[in-house]
């Protein structure tokens, strides 16, 4: 099991013991990952300090930048993978110029509404936006059940992710609007690790933000050439074990790395669609975030 795998699976078992997930929706999510026996024994194994229902559906909210905002153009773009169509939400600035490209992963639950609307709001801050859909290789985000996505990133191996991200920064770079020169990442969770990953494999990223994202082995850190801003939420530990050693081995290669942890709040925190968000944390952060890319890649 290589270690995004094990991040889907042990977020999929600390949402059961939580009460985010039913005993059914855990398996499915495991299950993908894990296989049906192991998923089964470690919902089991956990069960007793599991709630015994899960938490009310999470919040539906409006976008914070519509579609339709006349200050930027969005939708849904086709471009060429290594083998495979793929596709992604691109959003860019409509007033005219050539502005930073910021490449945007999503969360365990592919490409959403939330994180389309991620892409419109860097937008709307003066970048093209591309968020790629992982899961453009089977179809796309909208052909599967909520619930199995999970399982089905977890199949692919990190290292399609990297490359579906190398392709899509060859197909924002070949956009009028973009500057191919001045590129950097954001993610989430799950996409969060994606950003560290592709910080490690593509020397283009100029700056980097993952959310609360499980990092690099130390090996791969000498292959990070971007400027790493990694934000974390204080009540989540399970993601926070993993400060001490990717702080230590950014400074032990000399790499621009600057950490902040959002006390009382927990994992996915920024994510407005979701029952664990904090409205106070997910603005101040955002706000570190559009700086952190001012400071690198201009704006």
């Amino acid at each position: 099991m290589n270690d995004l795998q094990r991040y889907l699976v042990e977020e999929a078992v600390e949402d059961y013991e939580q009460g985010r997930l039913s005993r059914r929706a855990a398996l499915r999510a495991i299950a993908g990952v894990a296989g049906v026996a192991l998923a089964a024994q470690l919902i089991d194994a956990r069960a007793q300090g599991a709630k015994s229902v899960p938490s009310k559906a999470s919040p539906s909210t409006p976008p914070q930048v519509s579609p339709n905002d006349a200050a930027i153009v969005a939708g849904i773009a086709e471009f060429p993978g290594e083998g495979a169509r793929l596709e992604g939400y691109l959003a860019r600035p409509a007033q005219g110029g050539r502005f930073p490209i910021v490449l945007v992963c999503h969360e365990n639950r592919g490409l959403t509404r939330h994180i389309e609307d991620v892409a419109r709001r860097l937008a709307k801050a003066g970048y093209v936006a591309l968020a790629v859909d992982l899961l453009s290789r089977e179809g796309g985000t909208d052909k599967h059940d909520f619930d199995a996505i999970p399982g089905i990133l977890g199949k692919a191996p990190p290292a399609r992710h990297v490359q579906d991200f190398k392709s899509g920064l060859a197909f924002a770079k070949s956009q009028p609007s973009a500057r191919g020169d001045r590129v950097g990442m954001v993610g989430f969770c799950f996409g969060g690790a994606v950003t560290w990953r592709v910080a490690a494999g593509v020397p283009d990223l100029r700056a980097a933000v993952p959310f609360y994202g499980v990092p690099v082995p130390e090996a791969d850190v000498p292959g990070i050439g971007a400027a790493v801003l990694a934000i974390y939420a204080g009540k989540d530990d399970r993601i926070n074990q993993n400060i001490p050693a990717i702080e230590a081995a950014m400074g032990k290669n000399g790499k621009t790395f600057r950490k902040i942890v959002y006390p009382n709040v927990d994992h996915a925190f920024h994510n407005d669609s979701g029952a664990r968000y904090d409205a106070k944390a997910a603005k101040a952060a955002w706000g570190e975030t559009l700086a952190w890319f001012a400071k690198y890649l201009g704006a």
